[in-house]
């Protein structure tokens, strides 16, 4: 304390107290879903995740900025054969899915990692196969290495052929890094996790969207499988693009809370059905946690 009074550790623990304040009202101003151990806001990642708490993993597939479902091949493939229309013809465009706009959002998602990210915590991050013009899967896997420890790019093979006329697209990635400073847990003594994960494996297969689904969804299996690697039961698993559920159900099934961030309302509406979906039909080799009405704790933000 200076001779005028001024106290700079009081005032100091005051500004936090306000700051702390303060964004958990910003926080509450959104909508919010408590659906067992899983936490769901619709919003803008952008808005949300510098609101968040750090967590033990992240699992996500952001927009590919290839306007999906858009008047793409996607959305013309029916056209383009000659064959009847279905519901892949009705366009369902993805928000901030032009190539700007996601340039731009995954470089300001990618900053945000080492602060989302526990010690030994990484991210998983869907992209998209090899093929041009654009090198997406290079990009992502630079852009992410600025900020984290690049750790692998792990091919997920789906299967029967997919779009496109030369080179037609059979396979996505999952780009994997970790925090800097520490290995990412691993929690499996098996030696024989590839790099590759081939057609049917732990029932990981490629979804042909119906008029319902979101137009772009992942297996929750695929999820699984990396959730199973990296975090053990009643930890947390954060997805900011959360888009039709597929890692919350997953996350469900394998035991840990969870929290999405969806923009658009109707695939989160989509999302908590299916997580709700996922409560009333637990995995039978997984005890159930009993959910917990604490909220998430902002003090992990400054972590």
């Amino acid at each position: 304390m200076t001779d005028d009074g001024y106290n700079a550790a009081d005032n100091s623990a005051k500004s936090y107290a306000l700051a702390i304040e303060t964004m958990r009202d910003k926080l509450n101003s959104f909508r919010r879903e408590e659906i067992g151990n899983c936490t769901l806001y619709l919003g803008d990642c952008r808005e949300l995740l510098p609101l968040l708490p750090a967590v033990d993993f992240i699992f996500t597939d952001p927009p590919y900025g290839h306007n999906n479902n858009n008047g793409d091949l996607i959305h013309n493939w029916e056209k383009a054969l000659g064959r009847p229309l279905d519901c892949g013809s009705n366009p369902r465009p993805i928000a901030n899915d032009g190539a700007q706009e996601t340039a731009e959002l995954i470089e300001w998602f990618f900053a945000q990692l080492p602060r989302l990210l526990r010690p030994g915590s990484c991210c998983c991050c869907c992209c998209g196969g090899g093929g041009g013009p654009d090198p997406q899967f290079a990009r992502w896997s630079l852009e992410i290495d600025k900020h984290l420890d690049f750790k692998q790019m792990v091919v997920w093979d789906k299967g029967p052929m997919g779009m496109g006329w030369h080179y037609r697209r059979s396979y996505e990635t999952v780009l994997v890094a970790q925090r800097k400073g520490a290995a990412c847990k691993w929690h499996t003594e098996s030696d024989s996790i590839e790099n590759i994960i081939r057609p049917g494996y732990l029932g990981i297969r490629k979804i042909i969207p119906q008029a319902v689904d979101h137009p772009t969804p992942k297996p929750p299996e695929l999820a699984r499988h990396f959730i199973r690697l990296h975090t053990r039961e009643g930890e947390t698993v954060l997805d900011p693009f959360m888009g039709g559920g597929s890692t919350g159900v997953a996350a469900v099934k394998e035991g840990r809370k969870f929290v999405g961030v969806e923009l658009d309302p109707r695939w989160f509406e989509l999302s908590a059905k299916r997580i709700r979906e996922a409560y009333a039909q637990p995995d039978m080799f997984i005890e159930p946690q009993q959910p917990k009405a604490e909220q998430l704790s902002l003090l992990g933000a400054a972590e």
